[in-house]
């Protein structure tokens, strides 16, 4: 599913562009009222029921209001076993969608392998950050890449922002 036409035309799958794993590892970005389009995702046992319904129509809303950056990012928020929030960055708002501005400290930790290891990813993400004396207060997560993209890379990365308490 291709998310942006700018960020992912030189993309070899003509859909996820490969993660440049030492662009996100270890980073701390700080965002001041960065622009997301928001929306929720149905999830059973956090295994996302809807995620490709979602994803189609905030697409076609944020490209149709020319609001992708150029390389954008989606991180979603596991707020239980039943659903995710998924924010989705733009440039702009965007007509009929919501739009959340994220503020704050981000530390990212880029991980790899299925998706089921997810809960171990944010205990060794939360022991990471202990080890530099911080702590977060939310996290989320980019899955950089579709599960189809994923196998055809032979890797799937997810790379995990901790927003970090002030």
């Amino acid at each position: 599913m291709k998310l942006a036409q700018t960020a992912y035309d030189n993309s070899e799958t003509g859909c996820c562009a490969r993660l440049d794993a030492a662009k996100w590892d270890d980073q701390v970005f700080e965002w001041k009222d960065k622009p997301f389009l928001k929306d929720h995702i149905r999830a059973l046992l956090h295994i996302p029921l809807n995620f490709g319904s979602v994803i189609s129509k905030d697409n076609a809303a944020i490209e149709q209001a020319e609001a992708y950056p150029e390389q954008p990012i989606w991180l979603t928020d596991e707020v239980s076993p039943w659903g995710s929030d998924l924010y989705i960055e733009v440039d702009r708002d965007v007509p009929g969608k919501t739009i959340e501005r994220l503020s704050g400290r981000f530390r990212t930790r880029v991980f790899e392998g299925p998706y089921r290891d997810a809960g171990k990813w944010h205990a060794a993400m939360d022991t990471y950050l202990a080890s530099k004396g911080e702590r977060s207060t939310r996290m989320f997560s980019f899955y950089a890449t579709c599960p189809k993209c994923a196998k055809q890379f032979g890797k799937n990365q997810v790379v995990l922002f901790a927003q970090l308490a002030s």
